[in-house]
C-alpha cells in the first residue's frame, strides 16, 4: 500500500519528464499525493535543503520514485532515508546499476508496489564522526558552479553526550555509495593517517581515498581498482586512488565490527569530503573523520527478478575470453531440475538450519 509518494527527477531528460507525468497520473488514478523532491532551482541563491528538511517538507511520503540514473538514485535515497521510504527506480541514465524500471513499465512497477508484491531489498548505509562540524570555504563555491546541481549545505551535527566529545561530532548524513577524501588542489597531494577501529593502518599521500559500501564497490573504488563487492555482504571497503606508495591495494573490513578513520597530517594539502559525489566539507590538517556503517539500511523496492552479477555482466559489457570461447560454449543458467540439497540451500556453519 502506498499513501504517499515522493518524486526525484532528472530535470534535463525529457524522458524523464514524461515518465514523471505518468507517476502524477498513475497517483492521481488512485487518490494519492504526489509530491516533487529535491527540485534543483535555476534562480541564483536557491539551495538544497538538508535531506530531513527534504522529508518534512514532502510530508514524510512512504515511496520515493527517482526517474533518471544513478545519480537521481542517490539524491532519492538521500531523502528516503529520513522517511523511512521505499525507493524505486526508474532507468532513464546511462548506465543505470541502481534503477531496474524501464520507462514503459512505470505503471506497473507502481501496481506492484501498490498491491504489496515488491520485494524490500536493505542495502547497507555510511555515516561518519568528524573532529568538527564539516564546512564548505566560500572560496570553494567558484569550482562547483559547472557542476550538477545547487550544492548541498554541509551535514548538520546529529545530537551527543558530553561524554562523546571525543568520538567526534555525529554528522547527520547518510551514504550509499562512498565516501571520498580527495585532494583539493593540483598540486598538493592528500596526505590523511588512515586508521582501522583506532589502530595506525598506514599513513598515504594520494589523489584520494575512497570508503564505499558494497552498493558503491562498483562506482568510484571500482573505478580506481577496487574489488566488486556483493551488496549482501556487510562490509566497508577502503581503496586508495593513485597512491605514492608501493602498496596500493584495497582493504575490505568487516562493516559490523570496524571503522575507518581518516586524520589530514600537519603538512597536507587541504582535503574535500565527498558523499556520494557532492562536497559536503572540506579538510584542514589536523581535521578527522570516522566511516562507519550507519543504523539503518536503504530501502530499495524490487519489483522483478534482480540478479546483481548479471547487471555487472551487463553493464560493464563484459566479454568471454576469446580462447575459452574456442573451446565450447556455455549455458546462460546452470540449475538441475533436481530439489536442491540441504547443504547447499543454506550453505556454512548456522547452528539454525537442520
Amino acid at each position: 500500500m502506498i499513501s504517499r509518494i515522493g518524486l526525484v527527477v532528472h530535470g534535463g531528460r525529457e524522458q524523464a519528464a514524461i515518465t514523471a507525468a505518468q507517476v502524477r497520473a498513475w497517483a492521481g488514478e488512485h487518490g494519492i499525493p504526489c509530491v516533487e523532491v529535491d527540485v534543483w532551482n535555476a534562480a541564483p541563491g536557491d539551495g538544497r535543503l538538508h535531506s530531513a528538511e527534504e522529508a518534512a517538507r514532502a510530508g514524510h511520503p512512504d515511496l520515493i520514485v527517482t526517474i533518471g540514473g544513478d545519480g537521481t538514485f542517490l539524491r532519492g535515497v538521500r531523502v528516503a532515508m529520513h522517511a523511512d521510504a521505499l525507493v524505486l527506480g526508474v532507468s532513464v541514465g546511462r548506465v543505470g546499476f541502481l534503477t531496474e524500471v524501464r520507462p514503459q513499465d512505470v505503471v506497473a512497477a507502481l501496481d506492484a508496489v501498490y498491491a504489496g508484491h515488491v520485494e524490500v531489498e536493505e542495502r547497507l548505509t555510511l555515516t561518519m564522526r568528524a573532529s568538527r562540524p564539516l564546512a564548505i570555504p566560500p572560496d570553494i563555491k567558484s569550482y562547483l558552479k559547472f557542476g550538477r546541481g545547487p550544492m548541498l549545505p554541509p551535514p548538520e551535527p546529529r545530537l551527543g553526550t558530553p561524554e562523546e566529545v571525543g568520538w567526534g561530532v555525529a554528522l547527520d548524513i547518510t551514504a550509499l555509495n562512498d565516501v571520498v577524501f580527495e585532494k583539493l588542489a593540483r598540486d598538493r597531494l592528500a596526505s590523511v593517517a588512515v586508521y582501522v577501529s583506532g589502530r595506525h593502518f598506514a599513513s598515504y599521500s594520494a589523489d584520494a581515498l575512497v570508503v564505499a559500501s558494497p552498493t558503491g564497490s562498483t562506482a568510484y573504488s571500482f573505478a580506481a581498482g577496487g574489488p566488486v563487492v556483493s551488496p549482501g555482504i556487510d562490509a566497508l571497503v577502503f581503496t586508495p586512488v593513485a597512491p605514492h606508495m608501493a602498496f596500493n591495494r584495497s582493504i575490505l573490513l568487516d562493516a559490523r565490527r570496524e571503522r575507518v578513520g581518516v586524520l589530514v597530517l600537519e603538512r597536507s594539502g587541504r582535503v574535500a569530503v565527498t558523499v556520494d559525489g557532492q562536497l559536503r566539507g572540506v579538510l584542514e590538517p589536523g581535521d578527522w573523520v570516522s566511516v562507519y556503517a550507519a543504523p539503518r539500511s536503504a530501502r530499495l523496492a524490487r519489483v522483478g527478478e534482480f540478479s546483481f552479477l548479471g547487471r555487472v555482466r551487463d553493464r560493464f559489457g563484459l566479454a568471454d575470453a576469446a580462447a575459452a570461447l574456442a573451446d565450447g560454449e556455455a549455458p546462460a543458467v546452470y540449475r538441475p531440475t533436481e530439489p536442491i540439497p540441504p547443504d547447499l540451500q543454506h550453505p556454512g556453519p548456522w547452528a539454525d538450519v537442520p
